[in-house]
């Protein structure tokens, strides 16, 4: 969901894969979808129709993705990375390490490209908040539902 007075952060590779994204999904699978519903109406009596109701759930799905994707797309800021006030920000990737010595590696990312299994974390989430505008060798306290946890930053790239 988004929210529509927050700035949008995108990647050039962010914005890439939305695009491709939202042509996929405005010149395949919409039609795919406009044509089983066609298919699914033909078959009878549609208004008691299970299936009938499933695509037409599918197509409503799409259509809000689209809008969704084309919402994000014009009103982008692109980010790219580089650090020339030394501060964390969006687009940055920083080196922490854990009060248990655990080093771990984040590049701070939009929403829209949050993905912290690969290590992008939004700029919106308790950790990637609590390091904006910080400096190496900063100390950061994140409040998250755990409890807080406690960072150093050690790099900046």
């Amino acid at each position: 969901m988004i929210i529509l007075d927050k700035p949008i952060y995108l990647t050039a590779q962010g914005r890439a894969d939305l695009e491709k994204e939202l042509t996929f999904l405005q010149n395949k699978k919409r039609l795919e979808t406009i044509a089983r519903l066609q298919e699914a109406r033909g078959g009878g009596d549609w208004m008691d129709n299970t299936e009938h109701m499933l695509i037409e759930e599918e197509l409503a799905f799409v259509d809000a993705r689209i809008q969704e994707i084309s919402y994000m797309l014009d009103h982008a800021r692109l980010i790219a990375p580089g650090n020339e006030d030394n501060q964390v920000d969006v687009g940055e990737t920083v080196i922490i390490q854990a009060d248990d010595g655990e080093m771990e590696e984040y590049t701070i990312v939009g929403v829209a490209e949050a993905d912290p299994g690969r290590g992008f974390i939004s700029n919106e989430s308790p950790l990637g908040h609590a390091l904006l505008h910080h400096k190496v060798g900063d100390e950061v306290v994140v409040k998250a539902p755990i409890g807080e946890l406690h960072y150093r930053i050690v790099a900046l790239s």
